[in-house]
């Protein structure tokens, strides 16, 4: 059973064979278009349930949308840890990062400074294929970089610097 776009896909790779490329005006386009694939995944791998001020709560701030959180994560015999800024900002969100630094995390859970992501689930998300992971990298570096710096990872004997949910890691 043939499909619609079969002869599309079919003229696409007969124009490609013949070194007929696509006009430079429709880069835009694919770019958005990656860009809103990678919005989509990150949207139905909730990663603003976590990145966002406010979500761990009940009451997201959509003016700080993926801008890391303030709430976090208590993990006993481990710490307390606080969902990072994805935005690139240079300072305190991913801006520094590569994007196989991102990938990286993304898929394996370990940040570029060795530090294991240890409520990210990464061991579902290391299924990403390569075009999806590009993709989410693509809507990440593409958001307005905002400056915030989410409380830092603080050792479990320790006061926590900020409210926090206990998690127990299986």
């Amino acid at each position: 059973m043939q499909t619609a776009c079969r002869p599309i896909a079919l003229a696409a790779r007969i124009a490609l064979a013949l070194g007929l490329f696509l006009p430079l005006a429709s880069l835009p386009a694919a770019a958005e278009s990656l860009v809103s694939r990678g919005e989509y995944l990150a949207t139905i791998m909730d990663c603003t349930g976590c990145h966002t001020e406010g979500a761990l709560v009940g009451r997201p701030d959509p003016t700080r949308l993926l801008a890391g959180s303030s709430m976090g994560f208590g993990i006993p015999d481990y710490g307390y840890v606080y969902p990072p800024n994805l935005t690139p900002d240079l300072e305190t969100g991913l801006g520094a990062w590569s994007e196989a630094e991102i990938v990286a995390a993304i898929r394996t859970g370990v940040r570029p400074d060795g530090r294991e992501l240890v409520v990210m689930p990464w061991r579902s998300y290391g299924r990403l294929n390569d075009a999806d992971a590009a993709a989410l990298v693509a809507y990440l570096k593409s958001l307005p970089p905002m400056k915030f710096a989410v409380p830092p990872l603080t050792g479990w004997s320790e006061t926590p610097p900020a409210p926090y949910m206990t998690v127990v890691v299986p």
